[in-house]
C-alpha cells in the first residue's frame, strides 16, 4: 500500500464510550455501497487531518468478517501519547468524515488449524472479536483467555460472554485472577494455533512459554503494532530523491517522508510488516529501533531501519530513498 492509494472515503456514523479509556467508531461508505471483505484480524489505516497535521494510525477491525455494512474499530486513549488517540477521542464526532484504507490482515487465522487457542490483554481483544464471530460462523473450534485490569475496563467480555459462554475465560488483575499458561498449553490438542494481542510484556510471556513448551513456531501468531515514539528531531537525506527533511520531535520518519511529497509503501505503519523497511546508505550516530520486523543482526549492522518507528539520533543520516 502507498499513502493515496487503496483509500476508502468513509463517514463515522456512531461514536460509542465502551468505558473510562475506550471508545468505539461505526465507519461507513460515504456512497453507502459496501466496503471491502476481510478476515479477522484485518486492520485498516485511519487518516487523521489535525489542523496541518496528518497522522495515519492502524487499527483492528472488530466487526463481523460477515457483514460489511460497516467497520467498527475501538481507540484506547493514551494521554501522554502523539495525539493520535485524543483526536479520536476529543474530535471525531458521528457525521465527521475520514479517509481509511482497505483492510490488510498480518494476524490472519490459519484455518487448517484443529483449535485456536486466543489469548488477549487489555485493548488487544479488538482482533479477536472479528475472529471469533468468523469461527463461530463456520463452527470453528476456539476458546478465549482475556487478561484485564478490572471489572470496569474489561471491554467487551460482557458481549463476548453472551455470544459464546464458556469458550471465553476472563482474568481480574484487581481479583488476583492469573492464568496459569503452562498447564493451558500443556493441555491442547494436537494442531492447536496460538494468538496472542495485547501488551509487549504480554506478548513475549506468551512467546516464550510456547516455545519452551515446545510449541512449533508456525502455529504461534501475535500482533503488536508499535506505535511512533517521540524523540530528538533529525535531519535526513534521501539520495535517490535528492532532497533533505527534518524529522520533528512528535513525527515519524515516515511521516516526515510523506510531507516531503513521497509515497513509501506501508502496510502497518507499526514496525510489523517490513513494507517501509529502507537501507541505510551512510549515518553517523546511533539507531533507536523500536520495530518487531529487523533481525539483530540487521539493526547491529545499521543497515537497514524501519521509518514508521524507528529513530536515529546524530550528526548524519543518508537514507537508499
Amino acid at each position: 500500500m502507498k499513502s493515496g492509494s487503496n483509500r476508502i472515503e468513509a463517514v463515522v456514523t456512531d461514536v460509542v464510550t465502551v468505558n473510562d479509556l475506550v471508545k468505539r467508531f461505526h465507519f461507513q461508505r460515504v456512497d453507502g455501497g459496501l466496503l471491502p471483505t476481510f478476515s479477522g484480524g484485518a486492520h485498516t489505516v485511519v487518516e487523521m487531518r489535525d489542523g496541518d497535521r496528518t497522522r495515519l494510525n492502524p487499527y483492528s477491525l472488530m466487526s463481523s468478517p460477515l457483514d460489511t455494512h460497516d467497520y467498527t474499530i475501538s481507540v484506547r486513549r493514551d494521554d501522554v501519547g502523539r495525539g493520535g488517540s485524543l483526536f479520536m477521542h476529543n474530535q471525531v464526532k458521528p457525521g465527521h468524515r475520514m479517509i481509511i484504507s482497505n483492510p490488510v490482515n498480518l494476524f490472519s487465522l490459519d484455518l487448517r488449524a484443529r483449535k485456536h487457542l486466543m489469548i488477549a490483554g487489555g485493548i488487544g481483544i479488538t482482533p479477536f472479536l472479528a475472529q471469533t464471530s468468523q469461527l463461530a460462523g463456520r463452527g470453528g473450534n476456539f476458546e478465549l483467555h482475556y487478561s484485564v485490569r478490572n471489572e470496569a475496563l474489561a471491554s467487551y467480555a460482557d458481549v463476548l460472554k453472551q455470544r459464546h459462554g464458556k469458550r471465553v475465560n476472563i482474568y481480574r488483575d484487581d481479583h488476583e485472577e492469573r492464568l496459569d499458561l503452562p498447564t493451558l498449553l500443556a493441555g491442547q490438542p494436537l494442531g492447536t494455533h496460538l494468538y496472542v494481542c495485547g501488551p509487549s510484556g504480554m506478548i513475549d510471556w506468551v512467546r516464550k512459554t510456547a516455545a519452551d513448551a515446545g510449541w512449533p513456531v508456525e502455529n504461534v501468531h501475535y500482533e503488536h503494532f508499535a506505535a511512533p515514539q517521540p524523540g530528538k528531531p533529525f535531519e535526513v537525506t534521501l539520495a535517490v530523491s535528492g532532497i533533505g527533511i527534518h524529522v520533528g520531535e512528535n513525527e515519524s520518519l515516515l511521516e516526515a517522508i510523506e510531507t516531503a511529497g513521497l509515497n513509501p509503501p506501508y502496510l502497518c505503519r507499526g514496525g510489523v510488516c517490513g513494507q517501509c523497511e529502507t537501507n541505510v546508505i551512510s549515518h553517523d550516530g546511533k539507531f533507536l529501533h523500536n520495530d518487531h520486523w529487523l533481525s539483530d543482526e540487521d539493526k547491529a549492522a545499521g543497515c537497514k531501519i524501519m521509518p514508521c518507528v524507528s529513530r536515529f539520533e546524530g550528526k548524519s543520516l543518508v537514507l537508499e530513498r
